[in-house]
């Protein structure tokens, strides 16, 4: 019952015209008065972003905002991967031969996510991370690897909410909502990094086009929060041992090593 009416309310409110009234209010200079609020609301350190907070002209002028040059360092391995964002590194596991991954006790298919089997079957039995930006997060996304790009494409139109009662009642949302998929080539196995919208702002914009990809540089922003899944080939990465998951993580932090 519980899983129906939320999921009621969601499709009811998770329409185009819903979405576009908040997207033109958050880009508007009505929304600039809200960003103190945000900050306290959410507790966001302020300190490690550029600028001022009088710098920034709407919310989402804030929301999308940069770091200081010095306030991530990233760990740089050329056999290494590194968390692609600032957030919580909430699951990590062995994709199944189903080509399943379970999330808060619930299976996601990599199949839908990735959209054909084509895609999806080198991943068999490979592994898997999740990321979960909050409101509070830093939204721009970053580069774990050093790669070519193999391919990159979108799926879906809407999307449920990715937070927890989302992945809960949601229909699917890591592996249905909105998404846009690359897959790099690193010289040790091949990643997919998706990136998946959240509920009314299905937004991911990516900063560049080119061919290739730097361990920790800016690839792309979300507007307004949701998920990054990193999918590895099986036998191919390791994640490091002895760290607790879920666990906070910052963007440019190791997370695991490709077997040489």
């Amino acid at each position: 019952m519980k899983q129906s009416i939320y999921r009621l309310s969601i499709e009811l409110t998770n329409k185009k015209w819903s979405s576009y009234i908040l997207r033109k209010f958050v880009q508007s200079r009505l929304s600039r008065p809200l960003i103190s609020s945000f900050i306290r609301t959410f507790n966001i350190d302020v300190n490690d972003m550029q600028g001022s907070t009088q710098d920034y002209r709407t919310l989402h002028d804030f929301f999308i905002r940069k770091l200081k040059e010095d306030a991530r360092s990233v760990q740089y391995g050329e056999n290494d991967a590194v968390s692609p964002v600032d957030g919580l590194l909430a699951e990590t596991g062995t994709i199944s031969d189903r080509l399943q991954i379970m999330v808060k006790g619930k299976p996601y298919s990599v199949l839908d996510m990735l959209g054909t089997r084509e895609k999806a079957s080198p991943y068999m039995g490979g592994d898997f991370a999740v990321f979960y930006l909050s409101p509070a997060n830093y939204h721009r996304i970053h580069s774990p690897i050093d790669g070519i790009v193999e391919n990159r494409w979108s799926l879906g139109t809407h999307s449920y909410p990715v937070n927890d009662l989302g992945l809960l009642y949601g229909k699917d949302a890591l592996s249905k909502n909105y998404r846009e998929i690359t897959e790099l080539q690193h010289p040790l196995g091949k990643v997919s990094v998706v990136k998946v919208g959240a509920m009314f702002v299905n937004s991911i914009e990516y900063v560049h086009e080119r061919e290739s990809w730097k361990q920790g540089e800016e690839v792309a922003y979300f507007t307004f929060g949701s998920t990054v899944i990193l999918l590895f080939e099986k036998d191919r990465f390791r994640f490091s041992e002895g760290k607790a998951v879920p666990r906070e993580v910052k963007m440019g932090e190791t997370i695991g090593k490709f077997n040489a």
